[in-house]
């Protein structure tokens, strides 16, 4: 059985999820790693499937007890972590875990797994670009795309150097082949 793990990050609008999602279809033995949180669950989300929903009390706990991989606070009384007990429940099934995370938390990912890991920075080919494809979204303000642009700025600034590939996310079915190549190299190492 393998302890591998895949973990990719990326500002917001580079196409990250869009390539983890071509990877799960063709990848049935990857998993995701859920996450734990304080935060309520929303809408119809359900402890153990989306997120394990712990009491800030209960978090904190685990904390000391060292239960995380990795944790962080977000807001005053919102950690989110994920649990050591989780990467066991999906290696003991035989499985590769997949991270979809932010840049902070890919490097701490990265530093934990170390060798059993392969840490993917996705990212759009020129700030222009990544600015065309948010406001494609149509989702964000103007004033939203700019702390978008801005915030993305800084996660490649902070990445510079940390993650073991840079995958430039410029035609998708080139970025695909890519991903597909990086990814068995590491499974097949």
């Amino acid at each position: 059985m393998q302890e591998k793990v895949i973990i990719f990050t990326a500002p917001s609008g580079s196409g990250k999820s869009t390539i983890i999602n071509h990877l799960l279809k063709i990848h049935p033995e990857f998993e995701f790693s859920i996450s734990a949180t304080t935060r309520a669950p929303r809408g119809n989300e359900q402890n153990g499937v989306e997120y394990y929903f712990k009491s800030v009390e209960e978090f904190e706990r685990l904390v000391s007890e060292d239960a995380f991989v990795e944790h962080e606070q977000v807001y005053a009384s919102v950690y989110y972590g994920t649990l050591k007990s989780e990467v066991r429940r999906i290696w003991d099934k035989g499985n590769v875990i997949i991270f979809d995370v932010d840049v902070k938390g890919a490097w701490n990912l990265k530093k934990y797994f170390k060798d059993k890991a392969l840490a993917i920075l996705v990212k759009a080919p020129s700030a222009e670009e990544l600015r065309r494809r948010l406001t494609a979204r149509g989702t964000d303000s103007p004033a939203a795309i700019e702390e978008r642009l801005a915030k993305a700025q800084a996660e490649l600034d902070f990445a510079a150097g940390k993650f073991d590939v840079t995958l430039v996310n410029d035609k998708l079915e080139d970025t695909f082949a890519k991903a597909e190549s990086l990814v068995d190299s590491f499974l097949n190492a």
